[in-house]
């Protein structure tokens, strides 16, 4: 379950803990400072939760005002989908508008590889040189490969997971 944290700006109240928008509303609602008067502004604080949940909610940019969609998103999407969202935000500079709606395969290539000379193989294996012929396997310049990927390609760690990427 992840945990959020609803820390008042006003410095004479207290803030509170919630894991849904319910448990938010009802503890809001009830909020009051020092003096008696309701407490309106929010930070809204990633406490608990998945690795991914929290790059998510950094990439997300979270607020008193959309952490409801992001809690949805968490509950509801994969794990590929927060990666591909996150590198979209994080690396290719896509604002949260530009990617309601929109299919983040058609945004994000993704790789699970370590190096662009592993993505430089698999490039390979699957044929995208052509058909290359056992005995020239043991020729073929890896790293060199590689460094022409980097044109396009770049590796990044998302929640402890490596991976190479190229924005669309």
């Amino acid at each position: 379950m992840t945990t959020l944290f609803a820390q008042p700006y006003d410095i004479s109240a207290t803030g509170f803990y919630f894991e849904s928008a319910a448990q938010y509303e009802e503890r809001a609602a009830g909020a009051v400072n020092h003096y008696g008067q309701p407490v309106e502004e929010y930070e809204i604080q990633f406490i608990d939760g998945e690795e991914i949940d929290c790059a998510l909610a950094e990439a997300w940019e979270l607020n008193q005002c959309n952490f409801a969609a992001w809690l949805d998103a968490v509950e509801e999407w994969e794990e590929d989908r927060k990666v591909r969202y996150i590198i979209a935000r994080r690396e290719c500079g896509y604002g949260h508008g530009e990617l309601e709606g929109e299919d983040p395969d058609d945004l994000v290539e993704i790789h699970f590889t370590e190096s662009l000379r592993e993505l430089a193989e698999e490039f390979v294996d699957e044929g995208l040189f052509g058909e290359i012929p056992a005995s020239l396997r043991n020729y073929i310049d890896y790293e060199a490969i590689a460094r022409d990927l980097s044109m396009e390609y770049t590796k990044t760690c998302i929640a402890g997971h490596r991976l190479v990427y190229v924005c669309r």
